[in-house]
């Protein structure tokens, strides 16, 4: 098993405030693992040193940090994964489809738009709260 920054492609970044986030994204350890990918909350204190952006930006959305400092963001996120990892491949194709492909985005920023929601209907604990934030 790989640790830190130790020979990964890239990591994974999602909101630690996000009860869903925090479930979601260790869920897919295994997958994003046999992808070189770690992951890490958005919250974490290395992230604001190697992504220039303000927090409410920051946190707006899904990253993918890739090691040569390329940034990937949303919905693309979901995209690169399913891409890399052969039976998601056909969810990969389905996403990129016109029209489906703005379904794709659409529905990722309804659920983005209302994780804080989600997470507290279905009673999801937060890996960080307000208080760890500041």
């Amino acid at each position: 098993m790989k640790t830190a920054h130790q020979d990964l492609r890239g990591w994974i970044l999602y909101d630690g405030s996000c009860g869903v986030c925090s479930k979601w994204v260790p869920f897919w350890s295994s997958t994003l693992a046999r992808q070189d990918l770690g992951f890490a909350p958005l919250q974490a204190d290395w992230v604001k040193g190697h992504i220039d952006m303000p927090d409410e930006e920051l946190l707006e959305d899904l990253r993918l940090l890739l090691a040569n400092g390329e940034v990937i963001s949303g919905p693309d996120v979901y995209r690169h994964v399913m891409r890399h990892a052969w039976p998601l491949w056909p969810l990969y194709l389905f996403s990129v489809i016109p029209g489906i492909s703005l379904l794709f985005d659409w529905s990722y920023r309804t659920f983005a738009n209302h994780r804080y929601e989600v997470s507290q209907a279905c009673r999801l604990p937060a890996e960080f709260t307000q208080s760890d934030e500041s």
